[in-house]
């Protein structure tokens, strides 16, 4: 009798390239595909083999935290070394201290939804009127 197909999936080799195809950002469909069956079914496994969702949470979370720290490192502005080869009479290898500055749309962007009672569009829009002393009354239309 022929070895089920989720088998394959349960050796570290095959957890190991669920884990990558997640962390690549491919979504269950893809998965599914690479897998040599449906979405549906990929989704079964991943209810009845915890190692498979093990697998595909880890590699998804990875890449969350990735992006989540290269956004906030974007947003604060970082140092980097940059490395070239001059070339002339003998070639060598030069490096240099550069700085990316901060990002405003990337910190207003983080500050928004990580505190959007400070940062959140309305926040702005009260703290604006507030501030002037106005107050802003509806608009009334004369019929007359």
């Amino acid at each position: 009798m022929a070895e089920p197909k989720y088998q394959r999936w349960l050796t570290p080799e095959g957890l190991q390239l669920l884990e990558g195809w997640a962390r690549d950002g491919l979504s269950q469909e893809q998965i599914a595909r690479k897998c040599g069956c449906c979405r549906k079914t990929l989704v079964t496994w991943v209810e009845q083999h915890p190692q498979i969702a093990a697998a595909l949470k880890k590699g998804r979370e990875v890449v969350d935290y990735e992006v989540e720290n290269a956004f906030l490192k974007r947003a604060l502005g970082y140092q980097y070394t940059e490395t070239r080869v001059e070339s002339g009479k003998e070639e060598k290898t030069v490096q240099t201290q550069k700085h990316m500055p901060p990002d405003v749309r990337a910190a207003e962007f983080w500050l928004s939804r990580r505190r959007p009672d400070r940062w959140g569009s309305r926040a702005q829009e009260t703290s604006s009127t507030e501030d002037s002393g106005c107050v802003i009354l509806p608009e009334v239309k004369d019929d007359a």
